[in-house]
């Protein structure tokens, strides 16, 4: 099998380390054999493709930037250029991992106890437990502040009540970091599966993200140990930062699934033939090909630098928003133009473009709309706030 070979017009490739090489070229490999041969599948069928959990883990693909507890301790760049390759596959994909490391990992490793991160690091960097993250309610998505969820200390416990909505991997997770508000504030507790008062259902009938587990998850008079509440999690500030890691893999991840549009369409315009001409000779053609071209180079550029910056401690949300925003406009937009380019092919699951298509109308969504992020960039540009 041929080794994918992506788009880079700037020679970002040179400015790789080869240990940063190594790893892409690795994940690469990996969704080259076991993740392109299943996905459709999985895709019709509505499921993630579970077989491959153990693999990601063996691959360090799980926690990838901490470090101990059998984690990769990679660098952020390293890490982007992994989430790239994933998404490449599907968003499904890129977004296991990113929950899992950015969501539960992450947050446990940075706001949890010593015990914590002992019992549930090791496991989830293995692959051997799943967890999930439970923010967004059926209420309050964009406004977490409004959360309902509350839980109320009684005792060595707390007695959990609330909902949380459009989570990933909710019922198939071990654990749930859930956020909830309490006396002294929103904080974070690890809810495990089979706690009585805790439930999960699978959303169904989703056409968007169908590789990939999606829940609601249900808590009614959930009694949780008062051990299991992330100490160092005091406000809604540590959930954000949290998601500020979720938010950063997918600047890196759209651009895995543009490419995947921006090859697919390419190959097909030099294949497809009309008015006896390929039609990758015609000036229309040229023109989707070049803008999709340059908006993933810009794309690229940005995320690259961004992963500078926060290897050395300097990235700010502000520049993590902007690069989520564009990166994930600029690849819902690269696979419509790719769809035009198919043709009536475009809708077939027998190309990737569709399916693509349909992840990013999701991923422009959630973990931050589009339109959130405006404000937050709007707020930091101006000093003034439209969120109200």
């Amino acid at each position: 099998m041929k080794r994918f070979e992506h788009l880079d017009l700037y020679g970002i490739e040179s400015l790789l380390s080869p240990e940063e090489k190594m790893i892409r070229d690795t994940v690469r490999d990996f969704v080259d054999r076991e993740v392109l041969p299943v996905i459709e599948q999985h895709y019709r069928e509505g499921r993630f493709p579970m077989h491959i959990v153990p693999r990601m883990g063996e691959l360090g693909l799980f926690g990838s930037t901490l470090t101990g507890y059998g984690c990769a301790g990679i660098n952020s760049v390293a890490y982007g250029l992994a989430m790239t390759e994933l998404e490449r596959g599907d968003s499904g994909v890129r977004s296991f991992s990113s929950v899992q490391g950015g969501l539960v990992m992450y947050p446990i490793y940075t706001f949890g106890t010593d015990e914590q991160k002992e019992r549930w690091l090791p496991r989830l960097a293995r692959g051997e437990a799943v967890g999930c993250f439970g923010l967004t309610e059926p209420d309050f998505g964009s406004n977490p502040a409004g959360m309902r969820t509350r839980a109320v200390r009684d005792g060595d416990s707390y007695v959990l009540n609330g909902a949380k909505m459009w989570i990933t991997n909710g019922h198939i997770a071990d654990v749930a970091l859930v956020w909830a508000r309490t006396e002294e504030g929103i904080q974070g507790f690890l809810v495990e599966k089979g706690t009585p008062g805790f439930s999960a259902r699978e959303i169904k009938g989703k056409l968007s993200f169908r590789a990939s587990f999606t829940s609601e998850l249900s808590f009614e008079d959930c009694r949780i140990p008062a051990a299991n509440r992330l100490p160092g999690a005091k406000g809604l500030k540590a959930a954000l930062q949290s998601l500020n890691q979720a938010r950063y893999s997918i600047a890196w991840g759209s651009i895995g699934a543009a490419l995947a549009c921006f090859h697919a369409a390419l190959d097909y315009s030099k294949e497809r033939v009309q008015f006896d001409r390929p039609i990758a000779g015609f000036q229309l053609i040229q023109e989707k090909l070049v803008w999709m071209a340059t908006e993933i180079t810009k794309a690229q550029l940005l995320a690259y630098q961004l992963g500078r910056l926060k290897d050395q401690g300097r990235a700010e949300p502000v520049q993590i928003s902007m690069a989520k925003m564009n990166n994930v406009a600029m690849a819902l937009e690269t696979a419509r133009t790719a769809r035009e380019i198919l043709g009536a092919n475009g809708i077939s699951d027998e190309y990737p473009v569709i399916r693509h298509m349909c992840n990013l109308e999701s991923v422009k969504t959630y973990e931050g709309t589009h339109q959130i992020h405006t404000l937050i960039i709007g707020q930091h540009l101006t000093g003034l706030s439209a969120f109200q």
